[in-house]
């Protein structure tokens, strides 16, 4: 019989960095706040709300008074697409200074997820119509704009994570340089191997700058849209390293399974393969929580 404690406790502490619960003009499969109480079945501690269309803090604000009583902490941010202005620093400095947590450079506007996804943001169909533009964080000569770097300073100062969003992983190795010399030291890489296209020498580059790679369980839930196989999770973990790592679900879509279901097969699938319990809980618990600033 085996000794492992069940799951649910293995999981307890859980912070979830990228959380898609609604509103969003995407189909989602509930809001913020029903993501947060349903974290409790595994002890979720803090999640992050993100949208690819609008500030999430806001929204995180409005349901002050029925995140009364939910033990998890709810926390949003902000992706810089044009539904934002893009690279808006008026709209990060509002959104950061009222509590949020994330700033996520451009996603579904980035050439990169326009390249993997032309059908103008339609990932998956809105519900209702929407215009697109491109932002790119580079000039001509491949210099980052300064309004990327006035970015940069407000996430700095509000001691925030920048996360890389959708872009051309040339594009986040520049984004990630100016980062360090600004001092800043909470960054985030997601899904390297969906989108965006780093390949694990990359990503050790972006590593040796400060940052950490988010890989979302979202695409190894069997009953997901995805279905990978977590045998490739594991392989990016011994590859990286579980200190360099965060696991997120990426869930909250209609068409999918609640993150906490996902969580449950992913843990799960990952341990039978033999990824150490401590391992785990450090990708899932321990590093999220840093890069939150949960304990300060």
């Amino acid at each position: 019989m085996s000794r492992r404690p069940a799951i649910a406790t293995v999981l307890d502490g859980l912070v979830d960095m990228h959380v898609h619960s609604g509103p969003s003009p995407f189909p989602r499969r509930f809001d913020h706040v029903e993501a947060a109480e349903d974290g409790a079945r595994i002890g979720m501690r803090a999640m992050v709300a993100k949208s690819h269309h609008h500030n999430t803090q806001m929204d995180v604000l409005a349901m002050k008074g029925r995140f009364a009583g939910v033990a998890a902490q709810a926390y949003g941010g902000i992706a810089l697409n044009s539904t934002v202005g893009g690279l808006n620093v008026h709209a990060v400095r509002m959104c950061l200074r009222m509590g949020g947590k994330v700033v996520w450079f451009p996603t579904i506007s980035s050439g990169r997820h326009i390249d993997c996804h032309p059908e103008d943001g339609a990932f998956p169909t809105t519900t209702v119509p929407l215009t697109l533009e491109r932002i790119d964080i580079v000039d001509g000569t491949g210099a980052l704009k300064p309004e990327a770097g006035e970015i940069l300073d407000e996430i700095k100062a509000q001691e925030a994570v920048v996360n890389g969003g959708h872009m051309y992983p040339e594009y986040i190795r520049t984004l990630f340089e100016a980062a360090k010399e600004r001092g800043i030291t909470r960054m985030v890489v997601s899904h390297p191997d969906f989108v965006i296209g780093a390949e694990p020498e990359l990503c050790r580059e972006l590593i040796g700058l400060g940052a950490f790679v988010e890989h979302e369980v979202g695409m190894y839930d069997p009953e997901g849209t995805q279905k990978w196989d977590p045998k490739q999770l594991l392989t990016w973990i011994e590859a990286l390293g579980p200190e360099h790592i965060v696991l997120a679900s990426d869930f909250g879509q209609k068409a999918n399974p609640k993150p906490v279901d996902a969580w449950l097969r992913v843990a799960e699938a990952l341990l039978d393969l033999g990824l150490p319990e401590k391992d785990l809980r450090r990708m899932v618990r321990d590093n999220p929580t840093y890069l939150l600033n949960l304990d300060a």
